[in-house]
């Protein structure tokens, strides 16, 4: 693929499957592929990270969740072509109030330490959430967190790949992704997957880290992850590596308009975006199209 940089990120040429950020790993030095090297960084940063995340967003992530959560809220004339009908059936939603549905069966992919999934299910009442992380670490700190809250009857942690969901098809009523596409190591074949366990015209809300449309805060935020971010990963969790890979995947992420594209690519449809925080986050918003007869 083609990539031409420009003074706040790179613009990728059309191509098939493969985008640069795919090849960004944490370990250049390391001989395993991106997903190995993924799951062993977040291993070694379990016991840090809601800490950091607190502490370098200045507890903006937090936010940044629940306006993606909002997302998964839906108004009862229509998801797709039949309102909760779209979502599987009058079953598969309840209503909050007048005319607007909520999902029951959430999916949330690369859960980590279960920070969405939790919200998720404070947020949406009558939901069942399913989170999935390729990091032993990670899962373990969230069941932690979900048995202090007592949310096992209503949160189910367990491993798995995004680009190899352990579920049959069209199993949930919504897919989350919070700060985890950058991590893929198939962006699309990750998204296509997902896809899959969507039921015809389930969401798919992904929160990511974009860059700024204003050039002077988009300098400014740039500096702040190439500088102040590894350093402070480093002091507080040892671990550099960890924000550099932060500042290196951002830089290198498709974002934007460039990822609509993508999301349309792989079949997703009323695709859109909202920006956040001066453009920092970004979330995006997709829906599972018909089947094709």
């Amino acid at each position: 693929m083609r990539v031409q940089d420009t003074d706040c990120g790179p613009i990728f040429a059309t191509a098939m499957a493969n985008y640069s950020h795919d090849r960004i790993v944490p370990f250049k030095d390391s001989e395993l592929g991106k997903k190995q090297q993924i799951a062993e960084m977040f291993d070694k940063i379990a016991f840090r990270y809601d800490f950091l995340n607190r502490f370098l967003s200045g507890g903006s992530d937090i936010y940044w969740r629940r306006r993606a959560i909002r997302e998964l809220r839906v108004p009862g004339a229509g998801v797709g072509a039949g309102g909760a009908a779209a979502l599987g059936g009058g079953s598969a939603a309840v209503g909050v109030a007048a005319g607007v549905h909520e999902p029951r069966a959430l999916l949330d992919v690369a859960t980590g330490t279960a920070d969405m999934a939790i919200m998720m299910a404070r947020q949406l009442p009558q939901s069942q959430v399913t989170g999935v992380d390729i990091s032993s670490g990670m899962l373990e700190i969230g069941r932690q967190k979900v048995a202090k809250l007592q949310l096992e009857k209503r949160i189910v942690l367990q491993p798995g790949d995004s680009e190899a969901l352990p579920f049959p098809d069209r199993r949930f009523d919504a897919v989350t992704v919070a700060f985890g596409v950058r991590n893929f190591e198939n962006l699309e074949k990750g998204l296509r997957e997902m896809g899959r366990v969507l039921k015809t015209g389930g969401k798919l809300v992904i929160l990511e880290f974009s860059q700024p449309r204003t050039p002077v805060i988009c300098q400014l935020y740039r500096l702040y992850l190439r500088l102040v971010a590894p350093r402070i990963g480093r002091m507080v969790s040892s671990n550099r590596e960890a924000y550099q890979y932060l500042n290196d995947s951002v830089r290198a992420f498709p974002e934007g308009e460039q990822f609509i594209r993508i999301l349309d690519s792989c079949g997703y449809v009323h695709t859109r975006l909202r920006r956040l925080s001066l453009g920092i986050c970004s979330v995006y918003i997709g829906e599972k199209a018909p089947d094709r007869n």
